[in-house]
């Protein structure tokens, strides 16, 4: 499976192109010369990695399988995260649900001996070339579904896998349950034959769930990119006892924010509430909201929360190093008629956001005709003893 020069040129000048309205300017001869509907995969598949694995697009020698792989394969950012994950000395590593095989390319470099395992042929075909394409050594592509291969399974370090979160009828699903393989019904097995089980999964699954179903837990990894949550690992082991949670945030540039705490902790956490809004709001970033780390967060920062379920900090000094957004108060006010009246009369577009408050940002605008950007940000919210405020401030 290699690309002609001929094709390798055509992507080359149409890979900008809408590839719906590319396909339907190709006539039947052009179509028949070059392949067209693997080709247009590969076009639409260089779009996705331009920006999500750009060292596969800098190679125009790799191959793209379906759009589904490409969705559910890790960017390069995340994958690259996984890496701090290994430990020193591991030299073996399996990955049962291989995929379009970002994770695998980057994480294998760290072993000795890697295996990828997929049940789909067409993508071991696809893998087996772009591994040799990148130059990866010590790798074994294995066709077989990761269930049977685990049974055979030698002992190995580490284990990886992305379990698929579509049905037979192409929905998405969250349970692990639900997903394929179904890691509850093979996770003992896992367990005796790797130091190491790293599981990925999407982020919309409910992580407290998912570490009762699961056994051995010992790390929950919440990793967001630019603030937008993209992945949950979790982090097997025999050995483990206790699970520590980390609220990830990859930002451009190499910079990486790393909250840590564990959920007993933070059940345990008594920590007050303040209805008086200091000089600096704060919002913490998704991963942190994801991981659930509350009243984590204001204790470790010592800022104070405004109320139980109002996700807002506030404090006088300024914290540089909060993780999340931070906010120069400039006002703040309980928004009545008159109040409103005295802002809107100095103010004609803000960026809004709600945060347990019983307007919609939609239903703001709509009563205040205020429109969306410069930079004013305006919090919609509810402090202790459940007063509901507006904050006016402007990012730092």
């Amino acid at each position: 499976m290699k690309l002609t020069q001929q094709q390798k040129n055509f992507i080359r000048q149409n890979e900008q192109h809408d590839v719906r309205e590319l396909a339907l300017k190709l006539d039947n001869g052009k179509q028949r010369e070059l392949n067209v509907e693997f080709i247009l995969k590969q076009i639409s598949g260089r779009q996705t990695a331009k920006e999500k694995f750009p060292f596969f697009y800098a190679n125009d020698e790799i191959i793209y399988p379906v759009h589904l792989s490409l969705e559910q394969a890790s960017s390069e950012a995340t994958a690259n995260y996984k890496v701090s994950l290994i430990p020193d000395g591991y030299k073996t590593f399996v990955d049962l649900t291989g995929g379009m095989g970002v994770d695998f390319t980057i994480l294998s470099q760290r072993f000795i001996l890697s295996v990828y395992v997929e049940q789909d042929p067409e993508l071991c075909e696809i893998a087996a070339n772009n591994f040799q394409t990148l130059g990866l050594q010590g790798f074994v592509v294995k066709n077989e579904a990761s269930e049977t291969f685990v049974e055979k399974m030698s002992l190995t370090d580490m284990v990886f896998l992305d379990p698929a979160r579509r049905d037979d009828a192409g929905r998405k699903v969250i349970r692990i349950e639900d997903c394929s393989p179904d890691v509850s019904e093979i996770q003992n097995a896992l367990l005796t034959k790797a130091k190491l089980v790293v599981i990925k999964f999407s982020p919309m699954l409910d992580i407290s769930s998912a570490v009762r179903s699961l056994k051995k837990v010992s790390e929950v990894h919440v990793v967001s990119v630019e603030n937008e949550c993209k992945e949950l690992l979790f982090l097997l082991s025999s050995q483990a006892e206790d699970t520590v949670y980390y609220a990830v945030n990859l930002n451009k540039g190499g910079n990486i924010e790393v909250f840590s705490f564990t959920p007993e902790e933070e059940r345990s956490l008594e920590i007050p509430f303040t209805r008086t809004i200091g000089k600096y709001l704060y919002e913490p970033n998704a991963s942190i909201l994801k991981a659930g780390a509350f009243k984590s967060v204001a204790q470790q920062y010592a800022v104070q929360k405004l109320h139980v379920n109002s996700h807002l900090y506030t404090s006088d000094n300024q914290i540089s190093t909060f993780p999340g957004r931070v906010f120069e108060v400039k006002e703040w006010f309980v928004p009545n008629k008159k109040n409103v009246k005295s802002f809107l009369s100095l103010t004609k577009k803000a960026n809004i956001a709600v945060r347990n408050f019983p307007l919609s940002v939609t239903e703001i605008r709509r009563k205040t005709g205020l429109r969306e950007g410069g930079d004013v940000y305006l919090f919609a919210t509810t402090v202790a003893d459940s007063e509901k405020i507006w904050v006016i401030g402007t990012k730092l």
